[in-house]
């Protein structure tokens, strides 16, 4: 073996602790429990005594960890006990060596100290439930996905067939509507089925004035367009029938100015309406908006009337839609990182924790999703949202590492094209934002490649790359989520592009992405370790990620190459899952690129 490789294995042989199942003995403990923590130390580590740091109360208690076994690698497995003095608890592991001591937190090993925010986290908050953390999610923007030709478009609505080309740069754009409608759905969910996907994600189903919905103007019902409640009631009849869940989109942040609540607020300052929003007394239209559009006034969750209509209790529109006769299986909140934030208002974790407490009245097993464009770790202690879109910490490291097209304006609202990295700095992000998360928040964060708010990602990273992402997409930790069209190829480098309709004229698919998502839909949902086991990084360098997926049954091997690149040697027994070759120890791992690799190795 090289030096190379030798250097790029040596994370292998570093002590590790990630805070899943398989390290962790109970990830939904109770106030006062006892709970066992697992350190693997490999052999050669030199690890002479382990001790867990916790802070109980706010003061540091360190606690002795036994050297419990040693497995058949030669590792030795050292376990300590946490006590759950309080409802979330963090803890490190502080490990002595002949060279000096070691910190152990979630962003890695350290020989000099960290700040608590690094520290692995435990809550006794009220779990996901069981099925979210196997899920995968298929996003649908009804307007675009199919048409039954059953519900009648609005009468503000710029009709368009479905082959016409996507308005973009102009307001017109937004009311260009397709006629895809709830039952349009229903009629191609084989598709979904097909697909292997679990859950059907819907853009916001309400009434509103755009084609994206997110300007309600009544939480009252379903749009007429889309075929309105009848149409929700049979999706969801009908998916539960063949085993998916559906979850609804809804913003907590801001209603439509058409909304019946904000006609009323404007109409009649004495009424508890006006109290929903940030009304100004500088005219009709002084009021507070989302990032200045006029259309989108921003709710004032000081209201009590507001919260209790809205996401509080069992009359709230939150809970309504969770019970008969619609039976939704849980939410995703839009820009839920503003909702209950203005100036010197601060009610955001009020809104989350409040939305949960609903939610689990309502439906105990329906899950609480939000979106957040970057640094979720406030958001996601498990007593509010039970996860996010990752944005921050799972697509864009993605796109910097396999975009080809790196010239874009922007990227997400940041200034500057699109970065480039290498392996290791989307390493170092991953971690750095994983790091900041409890293990149970991270498993629960949506990942995705794109969305109905970006452009599409095999646009800018081209065919080859976006399986790379893919396989990116259905490894690592979080629950994948498929934009409608990605799985057969579909194109579009803005935001308005990437919304175009699905082409159910098969022969313009890409069979091969179809074929290859389908592949690794099944590949995650047939290994265990690959939604609920923890994650090791082994290699990441340049054009090669390496990394480890483990749980108390299997351990899942996986090799992503943007590019060729210098062999690594093999040190395991393993059968090939997807794309490789048996690996016995001594023989390199394939060094070509672009690949996808996937291994069960021996236990």
């Amino acid at each position: 073996m090289d030096t190379a490789s030798s250097h790029r294995l040596a994370a292998r042989h570093q002590p590790h602790h990630d805070g899943s199942a398989r390290y962790v003995g109970d990830l939904a403990p109770r106030l006062g429990q006892h709970v066992d923590l697992l350190v693997r130390v490999p052999a050669g580590a030199d690890v002479e005594r382990v001790f867990l740091r916790s802070v109980p109360d706010g003061e540091p208690h360190f606690t002795a960890a036994v050297a419990e076994r040693t497995d058949d690698t030669g590792a030795t497995w050292w376990r300590a006990v946490l006590e759950m003095v309080n409802p979330e608890m963090n803890y490190r592991f502080w490990l002595h060596t002949p060279e000096g001591g070691r910190w152990l937190t979630a962003a890695g090993l350290h020989d000099h100290d960290l700040p608590d925010a690094t520290d692995f986290r435990l809550t006794t908050h009220p779990a996901p439930p069981a099925w979210a953390a196997g899920a995968v999610v298929y996003q649908v923007f009804p307007d675009r996905y199919h048409r039954s030709g059953d519900s009648p478009l609005a009468a503000w609505a710029r009709p368009a067939a479905w082959d016409t080309p996507l308005r973009t740069g102009d307001a017109e754009a937004l009311q260009q509507m397709y006629g895809g409608d709830l039952w349009g759905v229903a009629r191609r969910i084989d598709h979904i089925q097909r697909l292997g996907a679990t859950v059907i994600y819907l853009t916001p189903f309400f009434e509103g004035r755009s084609n994206h919905r997110y300007d309600a103007v009544s939480f009252d019902r379903v749009d007429p367009a889309l075929g309105g409640d009848e149409a929700l009631i049979a999706l969801v009849t009908e998916a539960h029938r063949r085993g998916i869940r559906v979850i609804g989109d809804i913003t907590l942040n801001h209603s439509g100015d058409g909304h019946d609540w904000f006609r009323t607020a404007r109409a009649d300052p004495a009424s508890p309406e006006a109290g929903f929003y940030f009304l100004g007394d500088g005219g009709p239209d002084d009021y507070a908006t989302f990032l200045g559009v006029h259309t989108l006034p921003t709710f004032d969750h000081r209201s009590a009337e507001l919260r209790r209509r809205l996401y509080e209790g069992p009359d709230s529109v939150i809970a309504k839609y969770l019970g008969a006769p619609y039976h939704l299986d849980g939410w995703r909140v839009d820009v839920a990182q503003m909702a209950g934030r203005r100036g010197d208002v601060e009610l955001n974790r009020l809104v989350a924790t409040t939305t949960a407490a609903t939610v689990r009245a309502a439906n105990p097993d329906a899950v609480l999703l939000a979106e957040h464009q970057h640094d979720a770790s406030l958001a996601l202690a498990g007593d509010g949202w039970q996860g996010t879109m990752s944005y921050a910490g799972f697509t864009r490291p993605v796109w910097s590492w396999l975009v080809e097209k790196h010239d874009q304006k922007d990227f997400w609202a940041v200034p500057g094209p699109i970065p480039d990295y290498d392996a290791a700095r989307l390493r170092a992000t991953m971690t750095a934002f994983g790091a900041a998360l409890p293990w149970r928040g991270r498993a629960h964060n949506l990942t995705l490649l794109d969305s109905h708010d970006t452009a599409r990602f095999r646009s800018l990273a081209g065919p080859e790359r976006q399986l790379l992402g893919a396989a990116l997409l259905f490894t690592l930790p979080g629950i994948p989520m498929v934009f409608s069209g990605d799985e057969v190829g579909v194109l579009g480098e803005g935001l308005e592009e990437g919304r175009k309709p699905f082409p159910w004229d098969e022969s313009a698919w890409d069979r091969h992405t179809w074929q290859t998502y389908r592949d690794l839909v099944r590949l995650r949902r047939s290994h265990s370790a690959l939604t609920g086991g923890g994650l090791r990084w082994l290699v990441a360098e340049g054009d090669v990620l390496l990394f480890e997926r483990e749980d108390e049954r299997e351990r899942i091997l996986v090799q992503i190459s943007r590019a060729g690149h210098p062999p690594v040697a093999g040190e395991w027994h393993a059968a090939h899952l997807l794309g490789g070759p048996q690996l016995v120890p001594g023989r390199d791992l394939p060094c070509e690129g672009p690949a996808v690799h996937v291994w069960s190795v021996a236990r």
